[in-house]
């Protein structure tokens, strides 16, 4: 059965109790303002477990119980986790992530170890029969003496993982697929980079029939807009080099056109833009000038090496709600989701497809709605109504 949920790593805390308590006060309230019937149908959630709560369902001394706990919880309530995001690793909404949501990165063995035990966690809170993706971090962020070696010994630690997933599913009959979040300024972030990630590193490392099953891509719309590239091609590459779409992140980046205005006006696009350089996330930015295109790792380094220079536009990795086209003197690349979700209708591709827009707390006040259920249910209701038009269109 196809899902249409939202990506829990909006919601703040560590802990398994934090973690029940966020999904029973929002869950269940996104649920009921889409007037899901709870007794009747089943709602799909996009779980986040942070390895502080991964560590209580595989190594505390009530593990097993806990886990039969989790699933119980689930299923009384009519809810599936369909997908799990093990993109974020520790808090996620501490005073200041930035770069250590990269960490540990794929060449480590604690990427992979905790990537295992949330696949032995969902296998377990999974209703049977359904198939599974978990999204994680591609590869990690490049520093001094990040190279070949990394690479390569990442692609065995996925190796690892990937042969674990094949004998979880001939013991138990499980599906589940790991897939790699190409994201701005990490090895993974232009098309490119996963192509020859995938032919000069994983291939080698990871039998055919094993990439075709338990690895793949996890497509961010936002993340593709900010480097510039066009969603049917990157979908379009994925599929000629045979690399699964296993799940698609659909989200929204902030767009600024300061190209063509005059003086007065683009410095006042440019400080309604500054209003988003917050301190707790990296706001990878991407600018169009008449050199090309200029990548900054944050917003507030674009701003400052810009300031006074020319540009035509800027596109910024900052998850704004769906719904929005703009706001002020700045817009959103929500035509993108479109171009997306007619790319994979053409591919006839199916992916797990997720709401992942985990900035709600961090926008400006005038964005927000009245609760972040209602946000997030308004963003559900949109996505479902544009799917809704591409079956129409199909």
């Amino acid at each position: 059965m196809a899902y249409l949920g939202y990506c829990t790593n909006v919601h703040a805390g560590v802990g398994l109790d934090q973690t029940l308590a966020n999904l029973e006060t929002h869950a269940l309230a996104v649920r009921d303002e889409l007037s899901t019937q709870p007794d009747t149908e089943l709602f799909g959630l996009g779980l986040w477990l942070s390895a502080t709560t991964v560590t209580e369902l595989i190594h505390s001394a009530e593990s097993e119980s806990a886990r039969k706990k989790l699933g119980r919880w689930f299923a009384d309530r009519h809810l599936v986790p369909y997908t799990i995001n093990a993109f974020p690793f520790g808090d996620f909404h501490g005073e200041r992530v930035k770069h250590a949501v990269y960490e540990p990165a794929w060449w480590s063995p604690a990427r992979a170890d905790y990537t295992l035990e949330i696949a032995q966690v969902f296998h377990d809170i999974l209703p049977p029969g359904e198939v599974g993706t978990i999204s994680t971090l591609p590869i990690g962020w490049p520093h001094e003496g990040v190279g070949n070696e990394q690479r390569a010994q990442a692609a065995l630690e996925l190796a690892r993982v990937a042969q674990w997933l094949s004998d979880l599913e001939q013991r138990e009959g499980r599906h589940l697929r790991v897939c790699l979040e190409p994201e701005p300024g990490c090895l993974l972030d232009r098309t490119a980079n996963v192509v020859d990630f995938f032919e000069q590193y994983l291939r080698p490392a990871v039998p055919e029939e094993l990439i075709r099953r338990y690895l793949g891509i996890c497509h961010d719309v936002c993340h593709a807009t900010v480097m510039f590239e066009s969603q049917d091609e990157v979908l379009r590459a994925y599929t000629s080099a045979d690399i699964p779409i296993g799940k698609v992140q659909v989200s929204s980046a902030i767009v600024a056109q300061t190209g063509g205005l005059a003086e007065a006006e683009r410095q006042e696009v440019l400080r309604e833009l500054a209003r988003f350089a917050e301190d707790r996330y990296l706001h990878q930015t991407t600018v169009r000038t008449d050199d090309g295109l200029q990548f900054f790792e944050d917003l507030p380094l674009a701003l400052a090496a810009l300031e006074g220079q020319p540009t035509d536009q800027w596109r910024v990795h900052f998850h704004v709600p769906l719904f929005l086209e703009r706001f002020g003197r700045l817009s959103t690349s929500q035509s993108e989701i479109d171009v997306c979700l007619t790319a994979l209708r053409e591919l006839n591709s199916q992916p797990a497809l997720e709401v992942e827009t985990y900035a709600w707390d961090v926008l400006p006040s005038e964005l927000k709605e009245a609760t972040l259920a209602a946000g997030i249910a308004k963003e559900i209701d949109w996505l479902s109504d544009r799917l809704s038009r591409q079956n129409s269109a199909g």
